[in-house]
């Protein structure tokens, strides 16, 4: 019996390509956004279920999860994918974006594994997992917001496994570097403001993220380090994706916190 994967944020990017290679590798999927209507590719594909789930909506995921559960019988793995990024001078955000943020990034995600952990303890079994980031371990400028959700995140899920080892589902969170997805597009909230002391902060930031020499990987292989997260049967909680993963957190690892400010800083400064 094919195994089934729900996944949140499935429309684009890390979502969508996840949702593709599950599906590749014979898994059933349920693919859940907020407009399901609007997508095509995913439609077309065996053994896929598109589903409609807003994080911030707590009867839009009842009602996916349950949905799902009838047309599979059983749901094995959790991807929690949807979120996006607030990045910007904190003074310059309204009370509303700040909500938005921590409620999409931290509480949706709350939300939607307090609603699927009943059916996993039922099963004794299931994993989730929950995309991260390297910001959830270290800081970029002007990402209070983002980066604040992210190391919440890191936090819930480390602390999270110690009570799903009990009832035989594991917890593992997945962090990709740069990845080529529409993060800077409509998965983005940026607030310039008007204050002119930020300004140089501001454009040293935005080029530094337009550099050429930046490592970008694809959201193919964050779906490849998805997959051999849930499938590799082992306890292990962290994994990183691409290369600028491994090289940003073992900086940040290895340095004190004033090397890496200084490493940061110069970066900024190219």
């Amino acid at each position: 019996m094919s195994k089934t994967l729900l996944i949140t944020g499935a429309s684009s990017g890390i979502g969508k390509a996840t949702a593709i290679y599950f599906q590749q590798q014979g898994w059933n999927v349920i693919a859940t956004m907020r407009s399901p209507e609007k997508e095509k590719n995913l439609r077309e594909l065996e053994n896929v279920y598109l589903k409609k789930l807003d994080v911030l909506d707590e009867a839009s995921i009842e009602q996916a999860i349950k949905s799902g559960i009838a047309k599979f019988g059983k749901i094995d793995a959790l991807v929690n994918n949807a979120g996006y990024g607030a990045y910007g001078p904190l003074e310059t955000f309204p009370k509303e974006n700040i909500v938005r943020q921590f409620n999409t990034n931290v509480l949706g995600l709350l939300d939607v594994t307090r609603a699927i952990i009943p059916h996993f303890r039922k099963n004794k079994d299931g994993v989730i997992v929950n995309i991260s980031s390297i910001g959830g371990q270290m800081t970029f400028a002007l990402g209070s917001l983002y980066h604040g959700t992210k190391f919440a995140v890191e936090g819930i899920s480390e602390s999270l496994h110690y009570e799903m080892a009990a009832i035989g589902v594991k917890v593992k969170i997945v962090e990709p570097g740069f990845v080529a997805t529409d993060f800077g597009g409509r998965s983005f909230d940026f607030q310039a403001g008007a204050v002119e002391d930020y300004r140089s902060l501001i454009e040293a930031l935005m080029a530094q993220w337009r550099d050429p020499d930046n490592t970008v990987s694809p959201p193919g292989l964050v779906a490849e380090v998805i997959f051999n997260a849930v499938t590799d049967g082992t306890d292990q909680l962290r994994y990183r994706a691409g290369n600028d993963a491994h090289y940003l957190l073992d900086k940040r690892k290895n340095m004190t916190d004033p090397e890496f400010f200084d490493m940061m800083s110069n970066r900024l400064k190219k």
